[in-house]
């Protein structure tokens, strides 16, 4: 059964903070622990997680905001699960970060944590929604308003998060599949077919390897695709239902093909990126890049990016697989950066991200695309293109301009022969030449491509370079990472890790400008007195003219509890 956690909002007679000395709770106050606790824990969103638990009177769930805030600080502090919970047991300072105020109290214990996270993926995997998103994007909007951060101008980019997998070599990863689906047969059957797996089961995968020639290889795929195709074909029926006969399985398609009842090996050519990469991350892909490899996850982060800010908070974080281009990650995620801030209407990105489809969307929802390092070489004759109107463009060479015209298919822009002849770019120039006129055939799609490669020259110099800065934005993501390494497996678990991280680097950021800014935290309590006024001015209103006076005073109270 679903139940807030509202504790936090009214501390015990003999808590913490009724018996703490006053210097050290002054102290505590000033901390960022005591900030986190305002700025995080205090408006996580317990509802979103209502979906998880039982309609029906039963055992409540643990606090859910203590749960989500120890997310968010283990990844910002880099804990183990074990230095989480010894931290929350014996740490003043983090019971205060977690609105507990006992200190005997746990809010949770570990077997708990990991329930939790399991009902998040599963509900994931069911619908395809991330509730960690939903918290984010809740804290996020609220920093954004609060702080009257603008978002009309904004950055993004992306980074390698390799998965915390071993790296197998071909052989390697097929033999291992048999280790671990024999691991999984009754002893009944692990008797019984002792002779068809013992040239595999006596050594480690890596044991098996060690003594391999690389003359060995091709011999050895042969032997291991007989014994794939007899275990599909013997063991299917029997355990076909386990997870990890359905990964054996979706190996054996990968790596080998049946032809007339005789299974052949794979070339490496015919392996693509997607395969199995390890079976404890299924969902790990591999990517080569400027000669760096990597298996895992790609991690796109977007952030305001306007000269006028006082900070810049992240707006958006997106989890794929590593082998999607970069631009098709972005495609995914305009309509969403629209939705969040309307206000969008300018993004910078690297040259990774430039596409036709982007380019429609950002024509779509009125967002000038800013590309820095333009793939492609440059025409040898510059034309542009212009839009007059809808279905009208007007298109111009060094020489002469001229309005488009609709052709079969395409739009055309017909140029002067004569004015032609006499120019010195003619040779090299685009344009086809027909019997009394030159043409220059294009398509709206066309003016949009030439619209986003011109597009960094239309906003002022100091704006141009705005995209660079985003790649501290990543170091902070990548610091948590050991050796660009994440601590854990799997697409949901590296989205809990993002997300995690990009609430901690708001925070950060946040709490930094507050503690060294007094004035900007004087300015804020004058906005929230002024806003605290005006709703008072309402609900008062509302009150005199109201049957239900107790429902006005709920809303009353719960303005300043969401104020403050």
């Amino acid at each position: 059964m679903f139940k807030k956690n509202l504790r936090h909002r009214a501390p015990d007679l003999f808590g913490i903070q009724n018996t703490l000395p006053e210097s050290m709770m002054e102290k505590a106050r000033k901390s960022e622990e005591y900030h986190f606790y305002k700025i995080i824990f205090s408006h996580i969103k317990e509802e979103i997680f209502r979906i998880l638990y039982s309609e029906k009177k039963s055992r409540p769930n643990a606090p859910i905001n203590s749960m989500v805030a120890s997310l968010i600080l283990m990844n910002r502090r880099r804990w183990t699960y074990e230095e989480l919970n010894k931290n929350i047991q014996f740490n003043i300072l983090v019971k205060i970060a977690l609105g507990l105020d006992d200190l005997t109290e746990m809010p949770f214990c570990p077997a708990t944590l990991f329930n939790f996270q399991n009902k998040l993926n599963a509900y994931f995997v069911k619908t395809g929604e991330n509730l960690l998103e939903q918290v984010f994007d809740n804290l996020t909007a609220r920093q954004l308003k609060t702080l009257k951060i603008k978002t009309n101008i904004q950055r993004t980019d992306s980074f390698w998060a390799a998965s915390n997998i071993r790296n197998f070599s071909r052989v390697q990863l097929l033999v291992e599949m048999i280790i671990r689906l024999y691991r999984i047969l009754s002893d009944k059957d692990k008797e019984h077919f002792k002779e068809q797996f013992e040239p595999y089961i006596n050594k480690t995968s890596g044991q098996y390897i060690y003594t391999l020639k690389a003359s060995d290889i091709p011999h050895q795929l042969e032997k291991i695709g007989e014994m794939y195709f007899w275990i599909f074909r013997n063991l299917k029926t029997l355990y076909g239902e386990y997870e990890i006969f359905r990964t054996f399985e979706r190996v054996y398609v990968e790596h080998f093909t049946v032809i007339d009842q005789k299974v052949e090996v794979k070339s490496s050519k015919e392996l693509h990126s997607g395969c199995v990469q390890s079976p404890d991350d299924l969902d790990a892909t591999y990517r080569k890049k400027r000669e760096k490899k990597s298996k895992g996850q790609v991690i796109n982060v977007t952030e305001t990016a306007h000269p006028d800010n006082p900070i810049e908070l992240v707006t958006d974080v997106s989890v794929n697989p590593n082998n999607i281009d970069d631009s098709r990650v972005l495609n995914k995620r305009i309509d969403k950066l629209k939705e969040k801030t309307p206000d969008l209407n300018e993004l910078h990105f690297d040259g990774a991200y430039g596409s036709i489809d982007n380019d429609r969307k950002f024509d779509k929802h009125s967002i000038n695309p800013i590309q820095t390092g333009v793939r492609g070489q440059n025409a040898a004759v510059n034309i542009e293109i212009d839009q007059i109107s809808e279905s009208q463009y007007l298109v111009s060479c060094p020489r002469q301009k001229v309005k488009s015209e609709k052709a079969r298919k395409r739009l055309k822009a017909k140029f002067d022969l004569s004015i032609c002849n006499r120019c010195e770019h003619r040779k090299k120039c685009q344009t086809l030449q027909r019997k009394d006129h030159r043409v220059f055939y294009f398509t709206c799609d066309d003016y949009l491509k030439k619209k986003r490669k011109g597009a960094i020259n239309t906003v002022p110099p100091k704006r141009r370079k705005l995209r660079s800065n985003v790649e501290a934005t990543v170091n902070e993501f990548v610091s948590k990472m050991p050796k660009s390494k994440l601590k854990v497996r799997g697409s949901f678990k590296t989205s809990v890790f993002a997300y995690s991280v990009a609430m901690s680097v708001n925070f950060g950021r946040i709490y930094r400008l507050l503690r060294d800014n007094p004035e900007y935290v004087a300015s804020l309590l004058q906005y929230f007195y002024h806003f605290v006024k005006e709703q008072l001015r309402l609900i008062t209103k509302k009150m005199a003219y109201s049957k239900n006076l107790h429902l006005e005073l709920l809303k009353l109270k719960y303005t300043f509890i969401l104020c403050f």
